[in-house]
Formats: structure tokens, sequence, C-alpha cells
């Protein structure tokens, strides 16, 4: 089933989808959860020092830094979804509401940040330049694609942010960061259902793209300076790392929630590539243990 076919056929579960998601979600305020009367004015001489940020482990810095960078690169993430879906039925609907509430998560980590000078601004800043004015994102070439993408990786951006407010001290910090991993677990939520339907639709489509996604996937902060070695840091502190990715995502997502491998009337195309992918996800795992058993023995990348 070709990309247009598959939109309609798909559309009126993506409305049934989006009237979910708009009973199930909070109505909240960037301005209500920002500590405003801990800030104060920036010097035109004002150089940050790490000693004033207020969070002592420089991995959560580097999580608050790259997650922030990831919803600040958002024109580029509603262009490729837009472009993707169409703005017609439900599917439209979804992705005008979805960039609504993916800036507002950028609104309220930003300010944060800057309220609290828990990052240094002037890098923060010139990373969002860097970051928007290169547009590196993940471009799914097709609408099956873009849905197990998009499936992964707002699972792994819920992950990222629940796990990076766990370790921040400040609990006005953790609680802005479990306010947005609430909105990013029901984003999950409609993407991971779209798929379903689409297994329902076109069974063998989708595990051609489920082993595509899998196989290439990358989180969307690949192009923000630095993102290696931020990485590195996020993975050695637990935050998201390959065993977290396999653990956590492809196992309870892939196998245990669209049951890849047991998906019956399969063309032997798809039949290769389900052999391929769970290849792959075991693949993931055995690299992810042997990734954190080595991350605990090495010493922890020079980060401010």
């Amino acid at each position: 089933m070709d990309d247009v076919a598959l939109i309609t056929e798909l559309a009126p579960v993506a409305e049934s989808l989006v009237e979910r998601h708009l009973s199930r979600a909070q109505e909240w305020f960037p301005h209500a959860l920002v500590p405003w009367g801990r800030g104060q004015d920036f010097e035109p001489d004002y150089e940050w020092d790490p000693a004033e940020s207020g969070i002592e482990d420089p991995a959560v810095r580097s999580a608050l830094f790259v997650n922030l960078l990831t919803e600040d690169n958002l024109p580029h993430y509603f262009e490729t979804i837009y472009n993707l879906y169409g703005r017609d039925s439900g599917w439209g609907e979804w992705s005008m509401r979805w960039c609504a509430e993916e800036g507002r998560h950028a609104i309220v980590i930003r300010d944060y940040l800057t309220v609290t000078r828990a990052v240094d601004p002037v890098a923060l800043e010139r990373g969002r330049m860097s970051q928007i004015s290169q547009g590196m994102v993940p471009r799914p070439q097709t609408v099956v694609d873009g849905l197990v993408y998009v499936t992964l990786q707002e699972l792994a951006t819920r992950i990222s942010h629940s796990n990076t407010g766990k370790l921040i001290t400040d609990p006005v910090g953790t609680k802005i960061m479990k306010r947005v991993a609430a909105d990013e677990q029901l984003h999950y939520n409609f993407y991971r259902d779209m798929t379903s339907a689409a297994l329902e639709v076109d069974a063998s489509t989708v595990i051609l793209a489920l082993e595509r996604q899998v196989r290439d996937f990358e989180m969307p902060g690949v192009g923000i300076p630095d993102f290696a070695t931020h990485a590195s840091a996020i993975a050695k502190a637990e935050i998201y790392d390959f065993l977290i990715h396999h653990d956590e995502i492809l196992q309870p997502v892939v196998i245990d929630h669209w049951k890849a491998d047991k998906v019956e009337g399969l063309t032997a195309e798809a039949e290769a590539a389900r052999e391929r992918l769970m290849r792959q996800i075991d693949r993931v795992g055995r690299i992810g243990r042997r990734l954190r058993d080595r991350a605990a023995s090495e010493p922890t990348p020079a980060l401010t």
C-alpha cells in the first residue's frame, strides 16, 4: 500500500486517537512552573561559572543541554511530519497539536535553565543557533517509516527527560522534567497505536520499516555541538544508553506490544526483514550490556 492509500485508510484512526489524546492531555503553563524569584539580571560582562549551577553532576547538565536543544529543533521536526502526513483530517490536526505541545517543552526548560543558571546560557544559545541553522533531523522516507521512527523516538525522549529529572537535586527541576515527560508519553501512545493500526492494514510494509528504523535509529540530538561527548556522559550516568534502548524500548514495544516476532501473513521479503530485525534487537542488547560494563570502569568524559 502506498503512502496516499495508507494515509486515507488510517485517517479515521488518526481522528480517533487525536480525540483520545485531547481527552487525556492536561492543560499546564510554563510560567507557573519556573522559579522566577531565583532569577537575576545578566550583566554585560557575565561569565558562567559551573559552581553557580546548583547541579553538581556534569552529565545531568549535559542531559539538560541536549534535551533542550532537541526540543528547540522543533521547526525541522514539524516540517518532516507535516510533509509525511499532510494537513487533512486527523493527521493534520495531530501534527499541529503535537507542534504546540512540543514548543511548550522548549519554553519551560529554557526558562528554568536561564533563571537557575543551571547551564552556560551563552553555550546554550550558540548551540541553539548551530542546531537550528543546520536543520539536521532524521527524515523517514515513508509514512510507515515515520510512524515507527517517531514511536521509538518519543519513548526515548520520555525516558531521557524522566531519568534526567530524577537526577536533578532541585525539586522544581524534577517537577518540570516530569511534566514534560508526561506529555511525551502521550505522544508516544499516539504514534505507537497508529503503528499498530498500520500493522493490521499492511503488516509486511510495517515489518520492513521496523527493520530499517531499528537498524539505523539515531536520537534526534545528532547535530548538536559536541553531541558525542554529551551522549557519552549521558550514557555513563545511565540516563540513556544502548541497554536502556533495548530493555525499555525495543523489547517492550517492538516485541511485547507490536509482537513483531509473531505477525503472520508476511511476504517473503518481510519475513527476511523480520529475521534481520530479531537479530538486530538481540545485538543491541548484547552491545548494551557490554558497553554498560565498560562504562562502569572508565572515567567520566570531561565536561563543564
